[in-house]
């Protein structure tokens, strides 16, 4: 397959994943998740009830946007060779869980005007916040085993579960802020904002303190 076919397949699936989870979103919000088919969501987003399922495994998953295939394996990629040849933990880590947040974050595709329907979905079935918070969770010990993976870390290093605790942290800081009525801010520059001062923040805390021993 050509580069560009490769790329025409991946807008084509990209865009069929928005579709499918506004219409998810849209009819939650309206009619709760026992109140419409696959099938009427199906029809809704013009694909079949197959297709559906060869995006995601359930109408809850489609709400919460959670795709069978992973849309950030080239984020992922990116980030798992900026490693450092030195030893010890790489001095761009946090810089470049910054770009791989970020990176996730565009391929969401959320605007202000167009996450109100999770909002309002999340209100009508409370469940779907407890398996957001859950994702939430999983998330951050994905990314933790990606730092163990790029800096050579053995499992459970507490560092790269830190690290990638601060960056979830700092993601949904930031996301909160970006979502607030009259926000005119891009997602990237309040998050990147914060993430400048997480930087001023740990390396006063190392002058005063030290290096470990």
């Amino acid at each position: 397959m050509t580069d560009s076919a490769e790329g025409l397949r991946e807008r084509r699936r990209a865009e069929t994943t928005r579709t499918l989870i506004r219409a998810a979103r849209r009819f939650t919000a309206e009619h709760g998740l026992a109140g419409f088919t696959l099938e009427e969501l199906c029809s809704e987003a013009e694909v079949s009830r197959r297709t559906f399922f060869n995006y995601f495994a359930s109408k809850d998953d489609a709400v919460l946007g959670i795709p069978l295939e992973r849309s950030d394996a080239a984020a992922i990629a990116r980030f798992l060779a900026g490693a450092s040849d030195e030893s010890g933990i790489s001095p761009n880590l946090l810089t470049d869980l910054a770009l791989l947040a970020e990176e996730r974050w565009r391929a969401l595709d959320i605007a202000p005007d167009t996450v109100q329907d999770l909002f309002r979905a999340v209100e009508k079935e409370p469940r779907l916040l407890a398996r957001m918070l859950e994702l939430g969770f999983e998330g951050e010990q994905f990314d933790a085993r990606l730092i163990e993976q790029r800096e050579n870390l053995l499992s459970g290093d507490l560092r790269a579960q830190v690290a990638a605790q601060v960056i979830g942290a700092l993601v949904r800081s930031a996301a909160g802020e970006f979502l607030k009525p009259g926000n005119a801010e891009s997602f990237t520059r309040i998050f990147e904002r914060r993430i400048g001062a997480a930087r001023d923040l740990f390396a006063t805390q190392t002058a005063v303190m030290g290096t470990p021993e």
